[in-house]
């Protein structure tokens, strides 16, 4: 992670650790989708015990999430953690944080220090006037310095404020302040879509400016639309991609087919699709067509019927019950032939 590293993306459980067969299936679901490394939290003794377990069942990375005990952390690292993220300023003082670190290097695990606009600590919101940008970074630097005064520098460090343009003042100055590893993320951005548009915004101008190394987009949904979104905002800004891309039309009153419908249909279908084919669902002969010719395959509607397109040339018309059957098949034909990411 860092320097020429790819792009991770990152993403969190949201069952209950201590149920370890719930978090096993969850964990493989995020990483079949794509997810790098898995986040999962750690609030008692018993979540430790059950991250062993997990541990010795799955094989993607997992970050041990702990705050206020720093026995916790320790019991992850020797549980397996591959790395930590923990918030210095409340894991126990000084003292317990050099005992968290000394577990870290003994394991070689790296620490994120992750700084929220919503738990500065008073002395530095006093100082600043509130949770702004300078503060989050303030606090993180508090934070590296302590760790770097321990010799520990496996460190990755997160600044995320619920607000967009915090967000991005805060980690612009952080990339004037380190050369860390920075992990992306507004915090608490909502809803699926508010916060898609909030992260897709955020965390793309971020990775656009080359800044950030790994990120995770935070929903109030199923983590799996987290992966989703994220290799969403990586495709959008030439960073990466995982799965079909599918181009369709809004809509309009020229639109003589049931596109919605055949677009759903069709994504469903081809959502376990690991390769990034291209694929173009129009329904009018004013964009369909030259969209559908820039496509891998695709398919221009109109009058109850579509033109089939692949690599440019047109293939057949097709009636409008038999469009999805026949996309799908072409685009899973198609697939067989591309490399996987």
């Amino acid at each position: 992670m860092g320097g020429g590293a790819p792009i991770a993306v990152q993403s969190m459980t949201n069952t209950d650790t201590r149920d370890v067969a719930a978090t096993i299936r969850q964990i493989e679901g995020l990483s079949s989708a794509g997810c790098h490394m898995v986040r999962l939290a750690i609030p008692d003794e018993e979540a430790v015990r059950a991250f062993g377990r997990i541990r010795e069942m799955v094989s993607v990375p997992l970050i041990a999430d702990v705050h206020f005990d720093h026995r916790l952390a320790i019991g992850a690292l020797k549980a397996g953690a591959d790395g930590l993220r923990i918030n210095p300023g409340n894991i126990g003082g000084t003292r317990a944080v050099e005992r968290v670190v000394k577990a870290a290097l003994d394991t070689g695990a790296p620490i994120r220090i992750g700084v929220n606009a919503g738990s500065l600590h008073r002395e530095i919101l006093s100082r600043y006037g509130g949770p702004t940008p300078a503060a989050m970074v303030a606090s993180a630097m508090e934070h590296v310095k302590l760790l770097e005064s321990m010799d520990f520098y496996l460190i990755k460090i997160s600044l995320k404020s619920s607000s967009v343009m915090s967000t991005i003042e805060a980690y612009e100055l952080m990339s004037e302040e380190v050369d860390y590893p920075l992990h992306l993320g507004v915090t608490e951005a909502g809803t699926l879509i508010s916060g898609t548009v909030k992260s897709a915004i955020g965390i793309g101008y971020l990775l656009a400016r080359g800044i950030g190394d790994t990120f995770r987009v935070s929903l109030t949904r199923d983590p799996l639309d987290e992966i989703k979104v994220a290799y969403e905002i990586l495709r959008s800004i030439g960073l990466g991609s995982r799965g079909p891309e599918i181009i369709s039309c809004p809509t309009c009153g020229r639109c003589e087919i049931d596109l919605f419908s055949l677009v759903d249909q069709v994504e469903r279908a081809i959502s376990d699709i690991k390769s990034s084919p291209k694929v173009a669902i129009m329904g009018c002969v004013v964009n369909g067509p030259g969209e559908a010719r820039e496509a891998d395959v695709g398919v221009a509607g109109g009058r109850a019927q579509g033109i089939l397109f692949k690599k440019g040339k047109v293939v057949r018309k097709i009636p409008e019950d038999q469009l999805a059957e026949i996309l799908i098949k072409e685009v899973r034909d198609l697939a067989r032939g591309l490399p996987s990411p």
